[in-house]
Protein backbone atom coordinates (compact mmCIF):
# COMPACT_ATOMS: atom_id res chain seq x y z
CA UNK A 1 0.00 0.00 0.00
CA UNK A 2 1.57 3.29 -0.94
CA UNK A 3 1.35 6.28 0.88
CA UNK A 4 -1.41 7.84 -0.99
CA UNK A 5 -3.50 4.51 0.28
CA UNK A 6 -2.70 4.94 3.59
CA UNK A 7 -3.60 8.73 3.75
CA UNK A 8 -7.50 7.21 2.05
CA UNK A 9 -7.60 4.84 4.57
CA UNK A 10 -6.32 6.87 7.43
CA UNK A 11 -9.17 9.66 6.82
CA UNK A 12 -12.15 6.84 5.56
CA UNK A 13 -11.03 5.45 9.52
CA UNK A 14 -11.63 8.85 10.97
CA UNK A 15 -14.92 10.05 9.31
CA UNK A 16 -16.04 6.43 10.30
CA UNK A 17 -14.64 7.28 14.30
CA UNK A 18 -16.39 11.29 13.73
CA UNK A 19 -19.29 9.72 12.34
CA UNK A 20 -19.63 7.39 15.49
CA UNK A 21 -19.27 9.98 17.95
CA UNK A 22 -21.68 12.49 16.35
CA UNK A 23 -24.21 9.97 16.94
CA UNK A 24 -22.93 8.85 20.41
CA UNK A 25 -23.22 13.05 21.35
CA UNK A 26 -26.81 13.28 19.30
CA UNK A 27 -28.04 10.60 21.77
CA UNK A 28 -26.51 12.12 24.65
CA UNK A 29 -28.28 15.03 23.97
CA UNK A 30 -31.87 13.44 23.26
CA UNK A 31 -31.16 11.46 26.66
CA UNK A 32 -30.67 14.70 28.27
CA UNK A 33 -33.56 16.48 27.06
CA UNK A 34 -36.58 13.57 27.76
CA UNK A 35 -34.74 13.64 31.14
CA UNK A 36 -35.38 17.09 31.71
CA UNK A 37 -38.68 16.25 30.77
CA UNK A 38 -39.06 13.35 33.14
CA UNK A 39 -37.71 15.17 36.07
CA UNK A 40 -40.49 17.36 37.53
CA UNK A 41 -42.93 13.52 37.71
CA UNK A 42 -40.06 11.79 38.96
CA UNK A 43 -39.45 14.82 42.02
CA UNK A 44 -43.26 14.75 42.73
CA UNK A 45 -43.15 10.84 42.74
CA UNK A 46 -40.52 10.77 44.68
CA UNK A 47 -41.58 13.27 47.40
CA UNK A 48 -44.84 11.20 47.32
CA UNK A 49 -43.04 8.22 48.10
CA UNK A 50 -40.34 9.81 50.78
CA UNK A 51 -42.58 12.25 52.50
CA UNK A 52 -40.30 15.49 51.66
CA UNK A 53 -41.32 18.70 50.32
CA UNK A 54 -43.63 19.53 52.42
CA UNK A 55 -46.32 20.07 50.23
CA UNK A 56 -49.62 20.95 51.56
CA UNK A 57 -53.08 20.29 49.96
CA UNK A 58 -54.01 23.22 47.48
CA UNK A 59 -57.80 23.34 47.61
CA UNK A 60 -60.00 23.63 50.46
CA UNK A 61 -60.67 20.24 53.03
CA UNK A 62 -63.98 20.11 54.67
CA UNK A 63 -63.38 19.93 58.50
CA UNK A 64 -64.71 16.80 59.93
CA UNK A 65 -64.66 16.40 63.49
CA UNK A 66 -63.79 12.92 65.03
CA UNK A 67 -62.78 14.44 67.92
CA UNK A 68 -59.88 16.42 69.51
CA UNK A 69 -56.99 14.99 71.32
CA UNK A 70 -56.37 17.04 74.28
CA UNK A 71 -53.75 15.20 75.80
CA UNK A 72 -51.71 16.47 72.71
CA UNK A 73 -50.68 19.90 72.27
CA UNK A 74 -48.49 20.41 68.60
CA UNK A 75 -46.78 23.49 68.29
CA UNK A 76 -47.49 25.52 64.85
CA UNK A 77 -45.08 28.12 63.74
CA UNK A 78 -45.59 30.45 61.18
CA UNK A 79 -42.72 31.88 58.39
CA UNK A 80 -43.06 34.10 55.71
CA UNK A 81 -41.00 35.50 52.89
CA UNK A 82 -41.17 37.31 49.39
CA UNK A 83 -39.65 36.07 46.47
CA UNK A 84 -36.94 38.52 44.44
CA UNK A 85 -38.79 41.44 43.57
CA UNK A 86 -42.26 41.59 45.63
CA UNK A 87 -42.66 45.00 47.58
CA UNK A 88 -44.69 43.61 50.06
CA UNK A 89 -44.58 43.59 53.87
CA UNK A 90 -45.69 40.18 54.41
CA UNK A 91 -45.99 38.32 58.23
CA UNK A 92 -47.82 36.67 60.26
CA UNK A 93 -49.82 38.33 62.74
CA UNK A 94 -48.46 35.78 65.31
CA UNK A 95 -45.75 33.90 64.53
CA UNK A 96 -46.73 30.29 66.55
CA UNK A 97 -49.75 29.20 67.97
CA UNK A 98 -50.25 25.58 70.25
CA UNK A 99 -53.03 23.26 68.89
CA UNK A 100 -54.69 19.77 70.32
CA UNK A 101 -55.02 17.63 66.82
CA UNK A 102 -58.63 17.90 65.71
CA UNK A 103 -58.85 21.26 66.58
CA UNK A 104 -59.79 23.88 64.15
CA UNK A 105 -57.90 27.43 64.36
CA UNK A 106 -57.88 30.63 62.45
CA UNK A 107 -54.78 32.65 61.84
CA UNK A 108 -54.13 36.03 60.31
CA UNK A 109 -51.48 37.45 58.16
CA UNK A 110 -50.53 40.72 56.89
CA UNK A 111 -49.68 42.27 53.77
CA UNK A 112 -49.21 45.57 52.36
CA UNK A 113 -48.03 46.67 48.95
CA UNK A 114 -45.42 49.10 49.37
CA UNK A 115 -44.80 49.56 45.53
CA UNK A 116 -46.39 52.85 43.62
CA UNK A 117 -48.16 50.31 41.31
CA UNK A 118 -50.81 47.19 41.88
CA UNK A 119 -49.49 44.03 42.48
CA UNK A 120 -51.21 40.73 42.23
CA UNK A 121 -49.20 38.36 45.21
CA UNK A 122 -49.55 34.44 45.28
CA UNK A 123 -49.10 32.44 48.28
CA UNK A 124 -47.22 29.13 47.92
CA UNK A 125 -47.06 26.98 50.93
CA UNK A 126 -44.91 24.46 52.11
CA UNK A 127 -45.03 22.12 55.50
CA UNK A 128 -41.50 21.34 57.65
CA UNK A 129 -41.23 18.17 58.20
CA UNK A 130 -42.34 17.66 54.47
CA UNK A 131 -43.81 14.28 56.24
CA UNK A 132 -46.46 16.49 58.73
CA UNK A 133 -47.92 17.88 55.51
CA UNK A 134 -49.94 15.35 55.21
CA UNK A 135 -51.91 15.88 58.69
CA UNK A 136 -51.99 19.72 57.89
CA UNK A 137 -55.51 20.42 56.46
CA UNK A 138 -56.68 24.03 55.49
CA UNK A 139 -60.19 24.46 55.24
CA UNK A 140 -59.44 28.11 54.13
CA UNK A 141 -56.81 29.75 53.16
CA UNK A 142 -55.18 33.08 50.98
CA UNK A 143 -53.12 30.81 48.91
CA UNK A 144 -55.93 29.42 47.63
CA UNK A 145 -56.52 32.54 45.31
CA UNK A 146 -54.59 35.49 43.89
CA UNK A 147 -54.08 38.50 46.12
CA UNK A 148 -54.38 41.62 44.29
CA UNK A 149 -53.36 44.36 46.20
CA UNK A 150 -53.75 48.29 45.22
CA UNK A 151 -50.52 50.92 45.37
CA UNK A 152 -50.00 51.18 49.39
CA UNK A 153 -53.28 49.27 50.05
CA UNK A 154 -53.28 46.48 52.97
CA UNK A 155 -55.00 43.71 54.11
CA UNK A 156 -55.30 40.75 56.69
CA UNK A 157 -55.71 37.61 55.19
CA UNK A 158 -56.72 34.37 57.15
CA UNK A 159 -56.00 30.65 57.39
CA UNK A 160 -58.46 28.42 59.01
CA UNK A 161 -56.90 24.59 59.47
CA UNK A 162 -56.44 21.49 61.65
CA UNK A 163 -53.72 18.93 62.16
CA UNK A 164 -55.25 15.50 61.83
CA UNK A 165 -55.13 13.43 64.64
CA UNK A 166 -53.00 10.62 62.79
CA UNK A 167 -49.86 12.86 62.77
CA UNK A 168 -47.22 10.46 64.54
CA UNK A 169 -46.32 11.03 67.65
CA UNK A 170 -42.87 11.90 67.11
CA UNK A 171 -43.66 15.21 65.52
CA UNK A 172 -44.55 17.67 68.04
CA UNK A 173 -43.74 21.11 65.82
CA UNK A 174 -44.89 21.85 62.48
CA UNK A 175 -43.37 24.81 60.47
CA UNK A 176 -45.73 26.31 57.91
CA UNK A 177 -43.74 28.49 55.74
CA UNK A 178 -45.29 31.03 52.72
CA UNK A 179 -43.59 32.76 50.12
CA UNK A 180 -45.17 35.16 47.89
CA UNK A 181 -44.47 35.67 44.41
CA UNK A 182 -45.31 38.54 42.39
CA UNK A 183 -47.45 36.87 39.71
CA UNK A 184 -48.91 40.13 38.06
CA UNK A 185 -47.57 39.44 34.48
CA UNK A 186 -49.25 36.28 34.26
CA UNK A 187 -52.46 37.02 35.60
CA UNK A 188 -52.83 39.71 32.45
Amino acid sequence: MNKEEQNQAGINTSAKNNSKTVKKLLLVVVAMFGFGFALVPLYDVFCDITGLNGKTNDTAVAYTSTGIDKSRLVKVQFITRNAKGIPWKFEPVINEIEVHPGEMKLVSFYAKNNAAHDIIGQAVPSVSPGLAANYFHKIECFCFTQQPLKAAEEVEMTLQFYVDLELPADINTLTLSYTLYDITEKSS
